[in-house]
């Protein structure tokens, strides 16, 4: 526990609302950083704010990061048709072909949440990861024959199956594999040393436990989904991602970090909600709020940033379900957090 006194009893008091064997809460305010830890379980040998957590979902904002970089750095172009970096691909559907990298990240290119193939495999055993069946190869020829359900560009739809081609689209335009750009391109130049695509050396990793809290949940392997859901990291590491986008303007490079953080389109109820590049957006007091959440089959994360107030908030947890309420109360304290610094 250290930064603010104050504000450590006020996330040491969250802690006890989120049911998990492990939590972290850790929020920078203008550059201070507060970091709490806490849960049902006894303490791991490795303390929990030094340990890395599976992201999830998170992983989204990473992949789209690297995306506007090489962008930025004229290897692609965010309107490129998708099909223009999977050459030899055959694709007998006319939407599929004109599916862009801009609708990959937003969720706007009308493909489903998983290809059908990987759903019918994961129903008869719900508790068994079915990503490692899927690699890059079989991913593709998943998309090759699904049928977008929309026009892309026409209506959001959260897809881990679009954000997942990334990855190979990605790989081709660069000519290097996903983890070497991710590192190359993104995580080096932020100084992200605790953020990883995979395990590390035992005792270095959170490990999951399933919804009782009981039971262990082993390490994540997303297969060809590496780029939808495999980033692990260190608290501190989330902090300083965190703080290169509050703001981007005197981080290492600042117009890939600015561009993730546009406005692209509007949805939920009446529309007042905004989609970035790959943020969610909400109004807030002063300014809009920006976040994402993610989830493994044994953890949880939460990553959020209030631009007005400085103010970004970290959350991860070994456990997920209806009784671990770490994205809920991370946005929460997010949102007074913003509240209370532009009152």
């Amino acid at each position: 526990m250290n930064g603010d006194s104050r504000l450590a009893d006020r996330l040491a008091e969250a802690v006890t609302k989120i049911d998990a064997p492990d939590v972290v809460l850790a929020v920078t305010r203008n550059d201070r950083r507060t970091v709490v830890t806490g849960g049902t379980a006894l303490a791991p040998p490795t303390p929990r704010h030094a340990l890395r957590y599976e992201l999830g979902s998170v992983s989204k904002t990473y992949t789209v990061l690297l995306l506007a970089e090489l962008a930025r750095s004229g290897v692609l172009s965010l309107d490129d048709p998708l099909a223009a970096h999977l050459p030899g691909l055959s694709l007998p559907y006319a939407n599929s072909r004109r599916i862009t990298l801009r609708h990959l990240a937003t969720h706007t290119a009308g493909l489903p949440r998983i290809p059908t193939g990987l759903m019918a495999v994961a129903l008869p055993h719900p508790f068994t990861n079915s990503y490692p069946r899927y690699d890059t190869e079989r991913l593709l020829r998943a998309f090759a024959r699904t049928r977008p359900r929309h026009p892309p560009g026409t209506r959001w739809c959260y897809s881990n199956f679009g954000s997942a081609l990334l990855g190979p689209a990605m790989s081709e335009a660069a000519g290097s594999d996903y983890a070497t750009l991710l590192s190359e391109r993104v995580l080096h130049p932020l100084k992200l040393s605790g953020t990883a695509l995979g395990p590390g050396a035992t005792g270095t990793d959170a490990i999951g436990h399933r919804k009782t809290g009981g039971v262990p949940v082993p390490a994540i392997d997303m297969g060809g989904f590496i780029a939808a859901g495999a980033v692990r990291a260190t608290p501190d590491d989330l902090l300083t991602y965190l703080e290169a986008l509050l703001p981007p303007e005197t981080a290492p490079m600042p117009q890939a970090l600015r561009d993730v953080q546009v406005p692209q389109l509007r949805r939920g109820w009446r529309r007042r909600n905004t989609h970035t590049l790959s943020w969610f957006q909400h109004p807030a007091a002063g300014g809009p709020l920006l976040f994402h959440a993610g989830a493994t089959f044994g953890q949880q994360a939460f990553l959020g940033y209030h631009p007005a107030s400085g103010t970004g908030l970290a959350a991860a947890a070994t456990r997920r379900g209806h009784t671990c309420r770490l994205v809920t109360t991370a946005y929460e304290l997010l949102y007074a957090l913003a509240r209370e610094a532009k009152g």
